[in-house]
């Protein structure tokens, strides 16, 4: 048999079990009242009203507060536990602070830099990394569907994390944008760091495009630096949460999930096996590399 043949059997198998289970299971027709975006709204949970600023507590408040909590937790729970001969948790932990502490902070900043920024991009990575991971644990939060447990009214539960909305991502950013300014600023001085943006050898008239081109540039890290992580996270949840039974839902077709479901699988396990240890590895390398540049003689 050519590979021809075995492809495309392989294709008809698939779609014949589709319609068999279609015709064993029919459909129940399109779900136009199920709203895939409910999932990532923040309602209000602890109303805070100051004014026109908004402090309640929402699911995105929790998930940070967890993050933060397990962030600080883990560090502290391994340190206390630190062996001569280290045991396969401290074994990982210490080729992460590796990881952190030369690939990441010292790979991109002189010795002085590192030492001084190390704490600040560790903890950062490891921040975004427990955000990330916390994400894909399925939490009782989504308050527009409930189900009952012993007469009470549970939220369901839902895959969110705080990195999948754009305020956090771009907080974060905001944070990194301003300290590596304000870095080389004091490594440099308002004119001599304002200079630095200009490439040696470029002179004259030729500057002044090229400065501009540099503002930009600097403004455009603030997009770019958040969106991705913001953008990465939410489009894996979406894929999750679309493959897992949402778009069985929306279109009312029972055996699409014979289809739907391994790929969520496979989407779950690629997203937790590599997407969010990736996105907080870049996150915190950017962050190194912009507070590098920003001291650097020759920017």
């Amino acid at each position: 048999m050519n590979k021809r043949a075995v492809l495309i059997i392989g294709l008809l198998i698939p779609l014949v079990l589709l319609v068999v289970l279609g015709v064993a299971f029919p459909s129940e027709g399109q779900n136009t009242a199920y709203k895939p975006q409910d999932e990532f709204r923040l309602d209000d949970w602890i109303p805070i009203h100051l004014g026109s600023l908004n402090l309640s507590i929402n699911k995105a408040v929790l998930y940070l507060a967890l993050a933060a909590i397990a962030t600080t937790w883990s560090m502290l729970y391994i340190a206390r536990r630190m062996q001569a001969r280290p045991n396969r948790v401290q074994t990982a932990v210490e080729a992460a602070y590796q990881l952190m502490r030369n690939n990441i902070t010292g790979g991109n900043m002189d010795h002085g830099m590192a030492k001084k920024w190390f704490p600040f991009v560790g903890a950062l990575f490891l921040f975004i990394w427990w955000s990330n991971m916390i994400g894909y644990i399925p939490l009782p939060t989504n308050t527009h569907a409930k189900f009952d447990l012993f007469g009470a009214q549970i939220p369901s539960f839902a895959l969110y994390a705080a990195t999948a909305n754009i305020s956090v991502p771009l907080v974060l950013t905001l944070v990194v944008w301003v300290a590596y300014h304000v870095e080389g600023v004091r490594a440099k001085g308002v004119i001599g760091y304002l200079k630095s943006w200009v490439p040696a050898g470029v002179e004259g008239p030729a500057a002044i495009p090229i400065f501009f081109i540099e503002v930009i540039s600097h403004f455009v890290r603030i997009i770019s630096l958040s969106v991705r992580l913001f953008a990465n996270i939410l489009a894996g949840h979406l894929l999750i949460l679309f493959m897992a039974g949402g778009l069985v839902t929306l279109l009312g077709i029972a055996a699409l999930g014979v289809v739907t479901i391994p790929m969520a699988v496979a989407f779950f396990i690629f997203e937790v096996g590599l997407v969010a240890t990736l996105q907080a590895f870049i996150f915190a390398t950017l962050t190194a590399i912009y507070l590098g540049g920003a001291v650097a003689d020759e920017h």
